[in-house]
């Protein structure tokens, strides 16, 4: 038990450190030392077409059936995952967080179990969300070390480019593998949101694909809605039954205190060529399905919450609130008893998913209902 307690501890730092663009602004120096490599940046092989047709670069898809990460549910959900609607599925493409630390690479080698381990942690707690409403597929890749996000160096966003590479690799892979009308959920974290921002704009944007998209869930990455959002093919969920529409959000307790977040944030160029400064943030409440809203703590149907030994998760309903501000971030309230990991300014990027999990998880099968139904 003591070795499984140390490594769900591990596991929870890392959720921490993989919450990159916080990162940037806190404690840069001391971060750089400890993660940011000091080797050259080598470019990556490029990864041949059908290499996704391995099952083993994928940390689930529908025939993993054992010890898939994503299929996992807490002890009180009685539902049965991939549940379907008259007949169908959706296909989840989810991108999972950093989960990479070591400084001896610029981005994660395949081969390294510690990162995969990690990884399919992420996946229990934050894709799980989706194995209600159809097939989940999670690629392994060649992620960015952490310490890219930590540095000005141009090999920082060298390994960034590189690692969104691969995405784009498993993603046409998996477009070419599922039905021609199979409806499609994108979704992702941090590092797995950054690089669906990208996907978007160019794998979605004014492609006939886009009409395929139920929604996409890009959490735990800053999403510009005047200069981002008109680049990348969808529209805002303002409603919760709206299709073909993008959620996004960055939770914070209160008193909330996001004002080096938003310094980096407005050095920044939008996807249409244009700075971010004082731009609103896209908003979206997980507990309403819509944006700019407020929703008091009894609407939560469900928090993932550790149990004693930090072994597993269970739910706790009616606790956390959730309401945008005027910038564009999701205020919770209070501060909850979550765990010791809330980032500086009571930023809970760790727990973007876990806040919200049993909404999430209803937002998405009413969207997919709503999609059917077209």
């Amino acid at each position: 038990m003591a070795r499984k307690f140390l490594y769900f501890i591990a596991s929870m730092v890392v959720l921490v450190l993989a919450g990159a663009f916080v990162f940037r602004v806190y404690g840069e120096e001391l971060m750089e030392v400890a993660f940011v490599p000091d080797t050259e940046f080598t470019a990556q092989e490029v990864l041949e077409d059908n290499v996704y047709a391995d099952s083993n670069m994928w940390l689930a898809r529908p025939d993993l059936a054992k010890d898939n990460p994503a299929l996992w549910l807490p002890e009180d959900i009685e539902e049965t995952p991939s549940a379907s609607f008259e007949g169908k599925k959706a296909a989840v493409f989810f991108v999972h967080p950093t989960s990479f630390l070591k400084k001896n690479h610029w981005n994660a080698p395949l081969d390294d179990d510690e990162s995969q381990d990690r990884a399919r942690i992420f996946l229990r707690g934050q894709a799980s969300a989706f194995n209600a409403i159809g097939d989940i597929w999670a690629p392994r890749y060649r992620q960015a070390t952490l310490g890219a996000f930590l540095t000005e160096k141009p090999e920082g966003q060298q390994a960034l480019d590189a690692a969104y590479q691969d995405v784009l690799i498993a993603f046409d892979y998996f477009v070419a593998e599922i039905p021609d009308d199979q409806p499609i959920i994108l979704a992702g974290h941090s590092q797995g949101s950054l690089h669906l921002t990208n996907l978007l704009k160019d794998r979605v944007s004014g492609t006939p694909l886009a009409n395929r998209i139920v929604a996409a869930y890009v959490a735990g990455w800053p999403v510009s809605v005047a200069t981002d959002i008109p680049e990348m093919g969808l529209d805002i969920c303002e409603s919760p039954d709206q299709t073909r529409c993008i959620l996004s959000w960055q939770s914070f307790a209160e008193p909330a205190d996001y004002s080096r977040i938003v310094k980096v944030y407005d050095m920044t160029i939008g996807f249409n060529g244009q700075p971010r400064k004082n731009t609103k943030l896209l908003c979206s409440n997980p507990i309403n399905g819509d944006i700019n809203s407020s929703a008091v703590a009894a609407e939560n149907l469900g928090t993932l919450v550790p149990n004693d030994d930090l072994s597993d998760a269970t739910l706790t309903t009616g606790t956390v609130p959730a309401k945008c501000d005027k910038r564009g971030f999701l205020l919770i309230g209070d501060p909850p008893d979550l765990g010791p990991y809330a980032l500086p300014g009571n930023n809970y990027h760790v727990y973007d998913y876990s806040l919200f999990w049993s909404n999430i998880r209803a937002d998405a099968q009413r969207r997919m209902a709503a999609f059917l139904a077209r």
